[in-house]
């Protein structure tokens, strides 16, 4: 494990399709674990596969499409650390610098429709204090303790991609902790917005969307 701004930590990088790790060679000094996958896995079976082999107090599940260019882990971990916290997260902007909505309310069929059909997307909460309470976060970046990740034995892989991590938020809230978003920590999300563009992906929300509002 390395220490990186007072903070140890370690890296598990999960390959889920073949490519070219040329890039690898600029962060030797990392210490990256790799892990390849012979077939593609989803959001879910990926991380969980990543968490089996964490060693630390806390599981951060951090997407290659963040960016930040000064980032400060004390207050996730001062803040993941309190006993009726079980995970948090970063304020999450988008490249314009916008605050973008990773931390919503739980999924309905309403506000399903209005996000997917009629691309409203608005911002469920403001940060105007330090720490801010929220129904869930979009899986991008989330720093969970270790013992509730595995109390709750991770994420749910029936869900392939998309609502997993409302999913695992909910059934953390279920346990009686806390999702919390920290307003000084702030990280800039390059969003793919697959869905949107691929049929594939927008199957595979659909099918989430179901299963997270009816159980199937």
């Amino acid at each position: 494990m390395r220490n990186w701004v007072g903070v140890k930590f370690e890296i598990i990088l999960t390959q889920n399709i073949s490519e070219d790790n040329a890039y690898l060679e600029g962060f030797r000094d990392l210490d990256i674990f790799l892990i390849i996958n012979d077939v593609p896995k989803g959001f879910g079976a990926n991380h969980n596969a990543a968490f089996a082999k964490a060693k630390g107090d806390f599981f951060v599940v951090l997407n290659p499409d963040i960016r930040a260019s000064k980032l400060d882990l004390d207050p996730l971990v001062t803040a993941a650390k309190s006993i009726g916290i079980g995970a948090c997260a970063p304020v999450v902007l988008s490249a314009e610098g916008k605050i973008e909505d990773s931390a919503r309310r739980y999924p309905t069929f309403l506000r399903f429709f209005k996000r997917t059909f009629l691309r409203r997307r608005t911002v469920d909460y403001e940060f105007t204090s330090k720490f801010v309470k929220v129904d869930w976060v979009a899986g991008m970046f989330v720093l969970f303790r270790h013992d509730v990740f595995k109390s709750i034995q991770g994420f749910d892989e029936r869900y392939y991609m998309y609502l997993e991590d409302a999913d695992i938020c909910r059934r953390i809230v279920q346990r009686g902790l806390d999702i919390v978003v920290i307003r000084e920590c702030r990280v800039t999300h390059d969003a793919r917005r697959a869905s949107r563009r691929n049929v594939q992906h927008l199957l595979w929300h659909y099918r989430s969307a179901f299963r997270f509002l009816f159980g199937f």
